[in-house]
């Protein structure tokens, strides 16, 4: 049993069961033992990696969106560039130096700003981004943002913010929640809360018995809260991230150890912990909030509309087969479809302050 583990369970002889949000908050926050506070999960030697890590191709292919939808909103001045949850600080990196090519008055006037709770990877990003530290600013959330037009990316970041399950019985809808079996392990089991049946995609009484139903209402909250600053003070932010288009049912609850998919509870506080983000909630949030919200797709048909393949080429030019053949496999990883592959799993969501063309969300710019 890891410490969180033991931590848990002590709570949960001590108050009760755990609604799945609770468990979900400990096992990435909790200030001991918490995953996000105690492990290096990015790269070879963590437990996942992510698209920037992959390559510099998906950074800059972020850094020519932010410049394409900068340039479509005026060009103005005193221009915030946010990341939330910037890992390593890599994809900041990597969209700079395409932001510094295409668009140097952006980069010269811009601010940079990151959303980091973690001192350790505030520490990896500085080293990452030692060129430009003296212009970064660091926050603990995202409302420090000063006031500002704001060019905002947050990757991989909603599907770590913790959800609420719900389970169709013969009763109807009760909570899923995590308690302790005869043995003292932890295991999942039922509490009184029921659901909002107004929430669902379906009439109720079409929903079989057994069906898990996810919602997250921190989620829905982080993204008004974004678009709202987006409609005050205008930009654009691009949401990046595994889940599906359309809200349904089904349990997406899951953990992943050393590039493994793991029980979710086994090793609380060791294992990462995530679900499927719900882009249909998302987009009915910003635009409940005022936001212009664009066409959402999947990452391959964002990159590949970006021009991955053409800068793919470039980057190849002149190189050796091995380098080629590198930069075609990460293509393929990041903008293809199938096993290992994120083109079709992951989506991408743009949200702007006010009504905007911008490619390859809205094809036919203005």
């Amino acid at each position: 049993m890891t410490p969180l583990a033991e931590k848990i369970r002590n709570l949960i002889q001590q108050t009760g069961p755990l609604k799945i949000s609770d468990y979900f908050s400990l096992c990435l926050a909790d200030p001991d033992h918490g995953y996000y506070q105690s492990r290096e999960p990015f790269g070879q030697a963590g437990d996942f990696i992510t698209a920037p890590e992959i390559s510099q191709l998906f950074g800059e292919m972020i850094g020519v969106f932010l410049v394409q939808a900068w340039h479509v909103q005026g060009a103005p001045e005193n221009t915030r560039i946010v990341e939330i949850g910037p890992g390593r600080g890599t994809l900041m990196s990597d969209a700079l130096r395409v932001i510094s090519r295409l668009a140097p008055a952006l980069y010269e006037q811009a601010t940079i700003h990151m959303v980091e709770t973690s001192e350790r990877l505030r520490n990896v990003q500085r080293q990452t981004l030692v060129r430009v530290k003296q212009r970064i600013s660091w926050h603990d959330a995202f409302e420090e943002i000063p006031a500002g037009f704001t060019l905002m990316v947050a990757n991989e970041l909603f599907d770590a913010i913790p959800i609420r399950q719900f389970i169709k019985t013969r009763q109807g809808f009760s909570e899923r929640m995590v308690g302790l079996d005869d043995t003292g392990a932890l295991a999942f089991g039922l509490g009184p809360a029921g659901l909002d049946t107004s929430l669902l995609p379906i009439p109720e009484a079409a929903v079989r018995e057994g069906e898990i139903f996810e919602i997250s209402p921190a989620r829905a909250a982080v993204m008004q809260a974004v678009a709202a600053k987006l409609v005050r003070d205008g930009g654009t932010a691009l949401i990046i991230d595994y889940g599906h288009l359309v809200t349904g049912f089904g349990d997406t609850l899951q953990a992943v150890h050393q590039h493994e998919f793991d029980p979710p509870l086994a090793r609380p506080g060791e294992a990462d912990l995530t679900s499927h983000v719900d882009f249909q909630v998302l987009a009915e949030a910003a635009g409940a909030a005022g936001a212009h919200v664009h066409r959402p797709l999947t990452q391959g048909d964002f990159l590949l509309g970006l021009g991955i393949l053409e800068r793919a080429g470039a980057l190849g030019a002149g190189r050796d087969s091995l380098t080629q053949a590198t930069i075609g496999d990460a293509v393929n990883r990041l903008a293809g479809e199938g096993e290992g592959r994120m083109g079709a799993l992951f989506k991408v969501l743009a949200v702007s302050g006010r009504k905007v063309r911008i490619a390859p969300f809205d094809p036919q710019q203005a």
